[in-house]
């Protein structure tokens, strides 16, 4: 399964053993096994909750950052109630790899939602 867009890119191919996700944003790729992309999908689903709870409660122009860490994973959203960014820092608890990347406005968004479907059409 592959979406395509102008600026990312995101990919499953289980052929390709332990690393079958790939997400690709601009000028750099990182390949994820299948419990670091479902782990990477639980996190945006509650950041996305916590976005949710308080959206109704700011201004248009309000700035706001929410922060959320579960190993591996730690994740930073800036922006404000309908446009956002995303930056990521994963800790491999192998120590195998550590990485930084970052999603700006509107490529967060529409990674987000086409990882949601992504992980949902598996089941």
């Amino acid at each position: 399964m592959v979406k395509d867009q102008k600026r990312w890119r995101l990919l499953r191919d289980f052929k390709k053993g332990k690393f079958c996700f790939l997400i690709s944003v601009d000028n750099w790729s990182i390949e994820l096994q299948k419990s670091e992309f479902y782990s990477l999908y639980l996190l945006l689903l509650r950041i996305n909750e916590q976005l949710l709870v308080i959206k109704d409660q700011l201004m248009d122009e309000e700035s706001i950052t929410l922060e959320l860490e579960k190993l591996p994973w730690y994740i930073q959203l800036e922006g404000n109630k309908t446009e956002w960014s995303l930056k990521f820092v994963f800790e491999s608890q192998e120590q195998t790899r550590s990485f930084e990347m970052y999603w700006p406005i509107p490529i967060a968004q529409n990674l987000f939602y086409e990882i949601k479907n992504m992980w949902e059409s598996m089941d």
